[in-house]
């Protein structure tokens, strides 16, 4: 394998363990294992176990919103592309292996000396938030600032609470009944 791609297999072979089995019970011996590599080899990729759950939190974080962005510019202005993200997640759901949230999932793993960990995490949250304000001011007008931040977090907070509840509850409902309940931030504001 070129470097490239062993760095690739590293982050993917890595990601899927913390994904599925957590990040503490995942060890770097196991990743070795898992990857096929030396000890020397996974370090000369990365400096430590940290470093890796970095890398796997950023590759999750830049397919997801590529998705997310190809799914609210594939839907109709107005409501579609407000709701886009509940759809997203919907798909999500149903694809092999849903354990929820990456970001989530090891944020309730991370104890405080593993900062650089959560700071990661934060970035990719407020991304997210921010993504769905620009959505709501492409499909709203005349919104002031206060208004689209109050809208964005309803509809951010459903997706965050709908995501962690259907990997709780090991079915769809959450995402059905958070996909029903945003409308309610904008419905007076949109056309249907």
């Amino acid at each position: 394998m070129q470097r490239p791609e062993l760095h690739q297999h590293i982050i993917t072979t890595a990601g899927h363990l913390f994904y599925t089995q957590g990040y503490n019970s995942t060890g770097i011996n196991e990743i070795i294992e898992k990857t096929g590599i030396a000890k020397a080899t996974l370090y000369s990729h990365f400096k430590s176990k940290e470093d890796i759950c970095i890398a796997y939190l950023e590759q999750r974080q830049s397919v997801f919103m590529e998705r997310l962005k190809s799914y609210v510019k594939e839907r109709a202005k107005g409501k579609n592309q407000l709701l886009a993200i509940f759809d997203l997640l919907r798909d999500l759901y149903l694809e092999e292996n849903f354990y929820g949230c990456w970001c989530l999932k090891t944020l309730g793993e991370l104890s405080a000396d593993h900062q650089k960990i959560f700071d990661v995490i934060q970035k990719q949250k407020k991304e997210l938030l921010l993504f769905i304000g620009e959505v709501v001011g492409d499909n709203i007008s005349n919104l002031s600032k206060a208004e689209t931040e109050k809208i964005s977090s309803g509809i951010y907070l459903l997706y965050e609470s709908a995501i962690t509840e259907s990997y709780l509850f090991k079915n769809d409902w959450p995402i059905f009944m958070a996909k029903s309940i945003a409308p309610n931030f904008f419905s007076e504001m949109v056309e249907e």
